[in-house]
């Protein structure tokens, strides 16, 4: 079974966030359970680097396609290649004018959206459905898996390029909704999306072209990271103004849960700590800890509960809760890490809630793959107070690291983590912290929660080996999403509605 992965990240040669994680990992389980993979990534200059070409370069087809089909020069090609580290398959959608830029993959280096955008990932969409129909003549895959808003306009351009022909069956895979990459109505004409799609019923959305939109319309399967996120996107609360699109499809849409890489993610192994540990010799964790106190210039306290925050700093991420909650974590003789960027008002706050507590907390800004390592391994508690979490990597990481997650009961986070309750505890389930009301009362209850069992040294282990013996691996999932695609192929492809 050939299958086309498209998406717009891969580890470790671009990664914003956990779909590059992703990326990496699951067409790698794919392979795994028996399936061909191919990638098609867009030829960012951190991605072309760590691709080496093994084969001419494939033409598009033009007709009916964006109009930068036409217009740009050179013009747009797939490289066919495969990534130096991996070996992994990939088409690079080459074409220097969209992607070989400074600045991140979707925003300038001053954080401004891209204004060419919708062309920049229409294109990506195009290709895909190309691919889907044919354009390498060596390779056609059975089935195009199109992951988040960047690729969203594949499954519609496939049912374009198809006609009454046959159509490569479509999966398409939310990672988050909030984003929805959303367009001026006037560029569908030079996306090559016709009048007659952008209605209620097709892309539109709010008098814009939807990308996001037009995959869930479009695919004829739905996925989401999470069972949890697949039922709470179809909610008005989660929804973000589609949940009636999503209830419409709600027989095509399903959760299938991400995994973790451990070969990656291993106390025990991991290249980045200065010691290493397991759930049977937890030693190496306390010289983690002290380490990363000293590199921080927190006060080597090892009876300090050190919390700590690996995330984007985002409404959504929950960290504008965090400086309410400090000065009762300090004053219990805590301690707070944070690492992260993004909201200029959040990080601004944190940075002076932060400042007020020198040698006891300590705020990092950015993102550093061998620092986020080292915290999540340092720390006893990982903080994820996500407003909503389609999936979350880091709780999960976070458990094979024996720290224990901290977490708002949505999405991902509920279907992973087990609070400390007394039934819990009692039945040995308990794996971390959990609260349902999200406010600064909320968090801070699951912080005490947190002191209590600490003061409890034997649960406290207890609770920690639990957490260090959770397995989410790719092995899973990726079964699941192949049974997804043996059932589509069994299928016929549904035509356009319009």
């Amino acid at each position: 079974m050939k299958i086309l992965y498209v998406c717009t990240e891969i580890y470790p040669l671009l990664k914003t966030g956990g779909l590059a994680d992703v990326g990496a990992a699951l067409p790698a389980a794919l392979r795994a359970a028996g399936c061909h993979v191919r990638l098609l990534l867009p030829a960012f200059p951190s991605i072309a680097a760590g691709v080496r070409a093994d084969a001419p370069a494939l033409r598009l087809p033009v007709e009916g396609g964006p109009d930068v089909l036409r217009t740009l020069q050179p013009p747009p090609m797939l490289v066919r290649g495969h990534v130096i580290e991996s070996g992994q398959p990939v088409y690079l959608l080459d074409a220097p004018a969209l992607y070989q830029r400074e600045g991140g993959p979707y925003q300038d280096a001053a954080g401004q959206d891209w204004s060419d955008n919708a062309a920049r990932f229409a294109l990506l969409g195009w290709a895909a459905a190309a691919l889907g129909q044919g354009a390498d003549p060596h390779w056609q895959p059975d089935v195009v898996h199109a992951h988040d808003w960047h690729a969203g306009l594949a499954p519609l351009y496939q049912k374009l390029l198809a006609g009454a022909g046959r159509i490569t069956p479509s999966v398409f895979t939310v990672h988050n909704l909030a984003y929805q990459g959303l367009f001026a109505a006037s560029s569908c004409a030079e996306l090559g999306v016709p009048e007659s799609l952008f209605t209620i019923n097709g892309a539109e959305y709010h008098g814009q072209l939807s990308f996001m939109k037009a995959g869930l319309q479009f695919a004829d399967a739905i996925t989401t990271v999470s069972p949890r996120y697949a039922q709470e996107i179809m909610t008005p609360e989660q929804g973000c103004g589609l949940d009636g699109v999503l209830r419409d499809r709600r027989d095509r849409v399903s959760g299938i849960l991400n995994g973790v890489d451990y070969e990656l993610w291993n106390p025990a192994t991991d290249p980045l700590l200065n010691a290493h540990f397991d759930g049977k010799r937890m030693s190496g964790k306390a010289r983690v800890k002290r380490a990363l106190q000293r590199l921080l210039g927190l006060e080597e306290r090892p009876d300090a509960l050190l919390f700590a925050a690996v995330t984007r700093l985002s409404e959504q991420k929950g960290l504008h809760l965090v400086p309410a909650m400090l000065p009762e974590l300090i004053d219990r003789g805590g301690q707070l890490v944070i690492l992260g960027s993004g909201d200029a008002g959040i990080e601004a706050a944190l940075r002076e809630a932060l400042a007020c507590h020198p040698g006891q907390a300590a705020l990092r800004t950015g993102y550093n793959e061998d620092l986020a390592h080292r915290i999540i391994a340092a720390a006893d508690v990982l903080l994820v107070p996500s407003r909503y979490e389609p999936c979350g990597l880091t709780q999960l990481y976070g458990l094979r690291y024996g720290t224990l997650p901290l977490v708002h009961a949505v999405g991902g986070l509920a279907d992973t983590v087990t609070d400390c309750s007394l039934e819990a505890l009692d039945e040995g389930r308990a794996s971390g912290f959990a609260f349902h009301e999200f406010s600064a009362n909320g968090l801070l209850g699951a912080m005490r929660r947190a002191f209590a069992l600490r003061r409890r040294p034997s649960d406290w282990s207890a609770v920690q080996r639990r957490a260090m013996q959770q397995r989410f691996d790719w092995q899973e999932p990726a079964q699941a999403y192949r049974a997804l695609y043996q059932t589509l192929l069994a299928l016929t492809a549904a035509p356009l509605r319009f």
